[in-house]
């Protein structure tokens, strides 16, 4: 929950904003409430079935009641500059795949970050290492996407991807697994 909120904090002092899911609960519901505590904007984009269930934040400047989570989804991706992906559920997971999906069929060349906050995506990076190294991600088919282990690094490694560059982090050293393509 505190990576989160500095997320928000970070995100609203640098003027960038959050469109998000519109919920009000779990860690990006934090990131939510952080960035409006700090000033920031925050844009929320939830289907009519979900605003009671994930309970619908009121509180952002902008909500955005839709009929379904495929709706959702692709107005998220419109609206967005770029995927961070915290710890979370199967949503999480599959909103995940779908951006590396998406880009890795040349639908987008936005940034796809992860933080890998206590090592929560590790199992998923070997995966995807194992993907690759059995020939299931072809040479010609991989997607670029960071990985950072501490939430200081989130934005400016989102700024190194979205300029082409990979992240040396806040030591200058270069993550492994940053700029690499899987």
């Amino acid at each position: 929950m505190e990576a989160a909120r500095t997320l928000g904090r970070r995100m609203a002092e640098q003027g960038l904003a959050l469109v998000y899911g519109g919920g009000n609960i779990g860690l990006m519901g934090e990131i939510a409430r952080s960035v409006i505590d700090h000033g920031g904007h925050v844009t929320g984009i939830i289907p009519e079935f979900l605003k009671a269930r994930e309970v619908m934040l009121q509180d952002a400047q902008e909500t955005v009641v839709v009929a379904d989570m495929h709706t959702r989804k692709r107005m998220m991706y419109e609206r967005a500059d770029a995927f961070v992906a915290l710890p979370g559920g199967i949503g999480t997971l599959e909103e995940l795949i779908e951006q590396l999906t998406w880009a890795q069929l040349g639908q987008h060349s936005k940034p796809i970050l992860v933080l890998n906050t206590r090592g929560f995506w590790r199992p998923l990076l070997v995966l995807v290492e194992h993907m690759r190294d059995n020939g299931f991600i072809r040479p010609g088919l991989e997607v670029s996407y960071g990985v950072v282990d501490d939430v200081e690094d989130v934005i400016p490694a989102l700024k190194a991807q979205a300029n082409g560059m990979a992240y040396a982090g806040r030591e200058g050293r270069t993550d492994p697994l940053i700029g690499q393509r899987f």
